[in-house]
């Protein structure tokens, strides 16, 4: 089991104000799945993949990753287990401006301490997503279709066990959008977990699995069958933009 949260809390605090934000969740997800999590605007499914993917502490609750109870894990560990497991995919693509496509790659090596090779690994990185003949762009001169891609391979440069992807699609055009979630299909395919937050039905039905959650609860927990869908074409033919 990679992910395993048990009876996860989250309150946020205001003075005498408390917000509950998490009631109680309760959610497993093995290694190679593609989950993606539903709901309305305000039903904590952002925060709940803030807590999974350790961006913030759950008020109580277990949650154990990859077989290891994190309750005890200080504020480095928890960077490290951020930058060396896990990738993020952001709606805003969060790329650092008038930096070169391969030096937004390269940075979390950087954070990591790596002493591998920084350079062939973000090209090799950003030729997975097709972006092999963009290296030295500037972030601000690509479309937000190929910054969503360049934030696919910052995600992936370190090797994480899984990527978590917050509404990718929402900032794109179609076609853009559709050509990333085929890139995270086929890491899928490749092995790797995905766990995407998303309101797209469509978006959602690339996921073998979704979780519906909703005031803070989840409220349904299904596998989508395979005849329901959205499968991505040869990667390689919407690589071209």
């Amino acid at each position: 089991m990679l992910i395993e949260l048990k009876n996860i809390i989250k309150n946020y605090e205001n003075g005498d104000v408390v917000t509950k934000v998490l009631r109680g969740i309760n959610l497993s997800v093995d290694e190679g799945e593609f989950v993606a999590i539903m709901g309305p605007s305000g039903s904590g499914k952002s925060t709940l993949m803030h807590t999974i993917g350790f961006l913030d502490r759950p008020t109580s609750g277990e949650y154990l990753f990859d077989g290891e109870n994190t309750e005890g894990f200080n504020d480095d560990e928890l960077a490290r287990i951020r930058n060396d497991r896990i990738g993020f995919v952001f709606q805003s693509f969060n790329l650092l401006p008038r930096t070169s496509v391969l030096d937004n790659v390269i940075l979390p090596l950087l954070y990591s301490g790596s002493k591998t090779n920084y350079e062939s690994r973000a090209k090799k990185a950003l030729e997975a997503v097709g972006l092999g003949e963009r290296l030295h762009f500037m972030s601000n001169q690509i479309s937000g279709g190929q910054k969503q891609r360049v934030a696919i391979a910052r995600a992936l440069v370190c090797d994480p066990k899984v990527i978590f992807a917050d509404e990718p699609t929402g900032n794109l055009d179609s076609k853009s959008g559709h050509i990333v979630m085929n890139i995270l299909e086929k890491l899928n395919n490749e092995g790797r977990t995905i766990i995407l937050v998303t309101h797209d039905k469509q978006v959602a039905l690339h996921a073998n699995r979704i979780v519906t959650i909703s005031d803070g609860e989840i409220i349904s927990d299904v596998l989508v069958p395979e005849s329901d869908r959205v499968h991505s074409k040869e990667i390689e033919e919407d690589l071209d933009i």
